[in-house]
């Protein structure tokens, strides 16, 4: 694997208590993968182990063949591997466009600039229009955040995290208290994702799961126990049993 990121034997250990056991994970450009398991699999410690939150026992984790165990969360995003969570907080008394703003000019290292006059930068706000059309957000730009629906909040920040412009995107769990009446909104936003952008979807929802990846992790007792296409993974008997259930037989 030449480019993209590359995870062999990955293990992590809190004392004798071991959460993640000799991982073998790759992710390249373009992928749509989703990584599912039992709560208490582990899927957010391996997350947490690529982006640079916690620090792995064992193994190596490698991106563009770069070895960035030593790296820190923010020297991983400036490389281009982002999570949603990583971005600040939405800032609810703030529009949708004020918040876009924020990403933008912390990428050029010119975040003290949001007190001035930064709006009036045209690349910048070039870069915003582009985001709020990408994401259907261009009719709410200028509506504070605390005024939208929850599954609207969820894409300013899948829109917060792309003014990054990150080559690998990890998304934890994105329709995580999102109405079903505006999953779509998530499936929809996923589904416009650039081509050439690794997409890992952290997700409990199979519905949206089996509908945007193409590959599918299953993670058990902080193991991979099978890899597929989803198909392969539906029709999968001990996958059904452990997480599925019936309705995916």
């Amino acid at each position: 694997m030449q480019t993209g990121l590359e995870v062999r034997g990955l293990s992590k250990r809190f004392g004798g208590l071991t959460v993640s056991e000799n991982i073998d994970f790759d992710l390249a450009a373009g992928d749509r993968k989703a990584l599912i398991g039992p709560n208490g699999a582990g899927k957010s410690t391996f997350a947490n182990l690529v982006t640079g939150l916690l620090a792995p026992s064992t193994g190596t984790i490698r991106f563009d063949g770069q070895d960035i165990r030593r790296l820190n969360e923010e020297a991983r995003v400036r490389l281009g591997i982002a999570k949603t969570f990583q971005i600040t907080t939405l800032f609810r008394k703030l529009t949708v466009r004020e918040n876009l703003r924020l990403p933008l000019l912390e990428r050029q290292r010119r975040g003290f600039e949001m007190s001035r006059a930064a709006h009036r930068d045209a690349g910048i706000e070039a870069e915003i229009d582009a985001l709020l059309q990408q994401f259907a957000l261009t009719s709410l730009a200028d509506r504070m955040v605390e005024d939208l629906a929850y599954g609207q909040q969820r894409l300013i920040e899948l829109a917060l995290t792309l003014a990054l412009r990150p080559r690998i995107l990890i998304l934890d769990e994105p329709a995580a208290g999102v109405p079903s009446s505006e999953t779509h909104l998530i499936v929809d936003a996923i589904e416009a994702l650039p081509d050439d952008l690794a997409v890992l979807i952290i997700e409990h929802d199979m519905e949206l799961v089996f509908r945007v990846a193409r590959s599918i992790v299953v993670l058990v007792n902080g193991r991979i126990l099978t890899e597929g296409a989803p198909e392969e993974i539906a029709a999968n008997a001990e996958v059904r049993e452990l997480y599925l259930g019936a309705g995916h037989a």
